[in-house]
């Protein structure tokens, strides 16, 4: 049985995703970074990624769980993982392909993403099913602790063009694991805190001591920044928050925010405050939505080589319209056409 909450929260999630890749492809002329607008922008942006690696790794810990809940064999585990570590591959490669930098895109044909990071969570997804509680959340931690040990090592220097690029096997597992956009360590704690709030599902106390957690060490993090004069939190560069690389502060404050995010639309689900059944279609096809939105942006990057930036509104327009646009269009595919999905087609050869 499905839970609505649940897709909801993909949904946003998604919805997010697109909201800060359109920003990025087309952004407005004249925004600079300190505006009220690009602030926004980057709000949105830093949530998106730790609210959908986390419910994909809610997704993968409840189907791990299940399937493996009589231990674990071999050839269960290739059956499982392997589809999904094929398909979510695939699709990383057609997205750096569609949205390729030669035509006015982000990455290279080879760089490791999103999906990549999902696809090894999928791999160690049916051993990690077997931990408790208190497992998760130490296995939380050593990830979300990780940057402090890595120092600089996390590519802090990198330009956008060399973490997306790699010379080698060599330099491309490093971008995998360590330096790249979404490298093993630290997002791989966004993933185990989507098994965490699995595994809590009946005890709120954890979740809590997470928000907790993450409402002390967002305290320390405004304090540091203030005491050093830095900036509280930017997409890179000089700041105790950065995305790239996430620091253990970015970790820690938003994984406080996305099960902060997972408590509100839990307790709408039982009081119903708000009607967020229209959000439910778009978070059953997140995969589907993801790729398809990148080959939209991948025709618009396209076209923008050789047109002039957008002004502000033509710019916001262009990107609600392009995020808001794919409500309806899930709907309408629930209705007439649900089979056609990469997540029905993970489903039918990963069982």
């Amino acid at each position: 049985m499905r839970l609505g909450y649940i897709d909801q929260m993909k949904a946003i999630a998604i919805l997010f995703m697109i909201e800060v890749h359109t920003a990025v492809i087309l952004p407005p002329e004249g925004i600079t970074v300190g505006h009220p607008a690009a602030f926004v922008a980057a709000a949105f942006g830093g949530m998106a990624a730790p609210l959908f690696v986390t419910i994909s790794g809610w997704g993968m810990y409840r189907g791990a769980k299940k399937r493996f809940a009589s231990g674990l064999n071999s050839r269960a585990w290739i059956d499982w993982v392997l589809p999904r570590v094929v398909i979510l591959t695939a699709c990383q490669l057609l997205v750096n392909i569609l949205l390729a930098v030669e035509r006015g895109g982000r990455f290279e044909w080879h760089t490791p993403g999103v999906l990549t990071l999902l696809a090894i969570a999928a791999i160690f997804a049916p051993l990690i099913s077997r931990f408790t509680t208190q497992h998760l959340i130490t296995l939380f931690s050593v990830f979300a602790l990780s940057p402090l040990l890595l120092g600089e090592i996390n590519g802090s220097e990198l330009s956008w063009f060399s973490r997306v690029d790699s010379s080698g096997t060599e330099e491309w597992l490093q971008r995998l694991l360590v330096n790249g956009t979404y490298p093993v360590l630290p997002w791989l704690a966004f993933s185990t805190l989507g098994a965490i709030i699995s595994e809590s599902e009946e005890n709120f106390d954890t979740r809590r001591n997470i928000i907790a957690m993450g409402g002390i060490v967002f305290l320390v993090s405004v304090g540091l920044s203030l005491d050093s004069g830095k900036a509280w939190a930017l997409t890179d560069g000089e700041a105790v928050l950065t995305f790239f690389p996430a620091t253990t502060f970015f970790v820690f404050v938003t994984a406080m925010f996305v099960v902060i995010a997972h408590e509100l639309l839990l307790l709408n689900s039982k009081w119903e405050y708000l009607q967020l059944t229209f959000l439910e279609a778009s978070g059953r096809l997140t995969l589907t939505i993801y790729v398809l939105h990148f080959a939209i942006l991948g025709i618009a990057a396209e076209y923008m080589m050789d047109q002039p930036i957008l002004g502000v509104s033509a710019a916001f327009a262009v990107t609600f319209t392009h995020t808001l646009i794919w409500i309806p269009l899930a709907i309408l595919h629930q209705r007439y056409c649900p089979k056609l999905s990469l997540e029905e087609l993970l489903r039918r050869v990963s069982n």
